[in-house]
């Protein structure tokens, strides 16, 4: 009787675990669309909330070599980014050209707003990829824009926090950071700090 009550202990135990995981792994998932959802002005319409990037910057980019793998060896790039409208201002094109030790990094991104939903979807592919990235989603609150997503980075599921911040009329921060942790913690990967161009205009909202 001993032992029986035992193995019934045991099933019990490992059938909570295995209701366990899915439960944790679907709560993980619907993160990045909570996220989404808190950063998303309820009557704002945000379709000018990129006309303060338009025109040309000098980008001071720094980026973790071998990110979530415990590397802190940050690599340094020097270029320029070029941002434009397209699509009547429904879409901002961001193009940028660094160069650095590690050598020349060429990176397109292309931001599109939706007015519905009253938000935006960053879309970024690198020259050597020839593919769009994962669109990071969010909006504009109080001079800052956070964005996220979820996807799969070298083999691992991952969140993906993207936050646009420091905005003047002459310079910005960008900043991307990586979780694998279900949204805990968070290990920054990308910073650039883009100034202005003299002789820009410079629009700000």
């Amino acid at each position: 009787m001993h032992a029986l009550k035992q193995i019934l202990t045991y099933l019990l135990a490992f059938g909570l675990v295995l209701i366990w995981q899915p439960l944790q792994g679907l709560a993980q998932q619907n993160y990045a669309a909570s996220k989404i959802s808190q950063t998303t002005p309820a009557t704002q319409d945000g379709q000018h909330d990129f006309d303060f990037e338009i025109g040309t910057w000098r980008t001071e980019l720094s980026r973790l070599q071998r990110p979530l793998t415990g590397s802190t060896t940050w690599v340094k790039y020097e270029g320029t980014t070029v941002v434009r409208k397209v699509l009547g201002g429904r879409a901002i094109l961001v193009e940028l050209v660094a160069d650095g030790p590690a050598g020349r990094f060429e990176g397109l991104a292309l931001r599109l707003y939706d007015p519905q939903a009253r938000q935006w979807s960053l879309n970024f592919a690198g020259a050597g990829s020839g593919v769009m990235s994962v669109p990071t989603i969010g909006a504009f609150k109080n001079g800052r824009g956070e964005f996220y997503s979820h996807e799969t980075y070298n083999g691992r599921t991952i969140f993906v926090r993207f936050v646009i911040s420091d905005i003047t009329p002459d310079s910005c921060r960008f900043e991307q950071a990586f979780s694998d942790d279900g949204g805990k913690t968070w290990e920054v990967n990308w910073v650039a700090i883009d100034t202005r161009v003299k002789g820009e205009p410079a629009k700000v909202r």
